[in-house]
């Protein structure tokens, strides 16, 4: 798949659309595309050792504020996908954009963002710059 030209970090997962992820016709449910980000997000930030749980143990916690999603192409039962996900923002917010393509084909079947904000677990108050734990993080 073709690397964004902003991105800091990225990971890319394969997967396959699964049965129940379908509706009667054999098209994957629009909901379920925030589920595949969700995967490909979640691998990405364990590439770099900040997933939910070290994110939590720092003292942190990063609630999506922000969710674009572009619907190109639908998928189907049993189809094989890549999903892409690239940190492209990550000073003030995190943000991360996605790409899924036909694993075949490579052809555009969705695309979109998240934008996540650090929250401080002790005080609940968002921060308006990311933590020092993000940027070392993304340093190694």
């Amino acid at each position: 798949m073709t690397r964004r030209k902003s991105a800091f970090f990225s990971h890319e997962i394969e997967l396959e659309v699964p049965f129940f992820d379908a509706d009667p016709m054999g098209i994957t449910w629009h909901g379920n595309y925030v589920k595949y980000f969700e995967l490909a997000r979640c691998a990405l930030l364990e590439q770099i050792d900040f997933g939910y749980r070290e994110m939590e143990r720092s003292g942190y916690t990063w609630p999506i504020v922000d969710m674009r999603v572009k619907y190109v192409k639908s998928t189907t039962f049993d189809q094989k996908v890549k999903v892409w996900a690239g940190i492209v923002e990550y000073e003030n917010r995190l943000k991360i954009e996605y790409r899924i393509v036909d694993s075949k084909s490579n052809v555009v079947l969705t695309k979109g963002h998240t934008i996540q904000v650090a929250v401080d677990i002790e005080s609940g108050e968002m921060c308006f710059c990311s933590p020092d734990v993000l940027t070392e993080k993304l340093a190694k």
